[in-house]
């Protein structure tokens, strides 16, 4: 199988690039009064977001890109599409990282199309500007070179899809936590014993590397 960059990221990290997104999006003058977080990546930014700048309203909506750890649809998808009266209002499309931009893309679209908002705006923790087509107004941080970010809220499923990648004999947890580090090059952040269980409890199998 390939090898994928993958960087684990803790809660604190969250905390303080969100603190860092809010004081970016004050600091423009921009007035948020809805909040629309992309699910499932962006729900517990927005959030976070949404409890430092004080903004009451928020919405989601489900995008599927991504539909897989490290591995992504053609194109993004909005999968349960809406309609909402959201006239006269300023919108913060909020997601955890901006790296092909598609999600963000898509999102800005049914917004504008389905909403009538007075104004869109997009914001994320991260922007991976070699990939992304798309520039939110607000980031955090700016990643030169692709890598997959296993964020708090994905570590089991993160964990568990990467685990299947790896073409290794699951009967040694020791033996998967040194192909792990060797092809992640990431210290896993649950117990690969609890990994490995899990798998059996899903009864999932290997995907062989893809």
């Amino acid at each position: 199988m390939d090898k994928i960059p993958v960087k684990v990221v803790d809660w604190g990290t969250v905390s303080r690039w969100t603190e860092i997104l809010s004081g970016k999006i004050r600091d423009s003058g921009y007035k948020v009064d809805v909040a629309v977080a992309l699910a499932r990546g962006g729900l517990a930014p927005a959030r976070l977001v949404s409890d430092m700048l004080g903004i009451r309203d928020i919405m989601s909506i489900k995008v599927e890109h991504w539909v897989d750890t490290a591995a992504h649809q053609k194109e993004a998808k909005i999968r349960y599409p809406y309609k909402a009266d959201l006239k006269g209002k300023s919108v913060l499309i909020i997601d955890d990282i901006c790296d092909t931009g598609e999600s963000f893309a898509v999102s800005m679209r049914h917004v504008k199309d389905n909403f009538s908002p007075k104004s869109i705006k997009a914001a994320a923790m991260q922007y991976i500007k070699s990939t992304s087509k798309f520039t939110p107004d607000f980031y955090t941080e700016t990643v030169r070179d692709w890598t997959w970010f296993m964020y708090p809220w994905n570590y089991w499923e993160d964990m568990i899809n990467l685990t299947l990648k790896l073409e290794t004999d699951l009967d040694s947890p020791s033996d998967v936590e040194k192909a792990f580090r060797a092809a992640y090059g990431a210290k896993p952040p649950i117990p690969i014993e609890d990994v490995i269980a899990e798998i059996e409890i899903r009864d999932l199998k290997p995907t062989n590397g893809e």
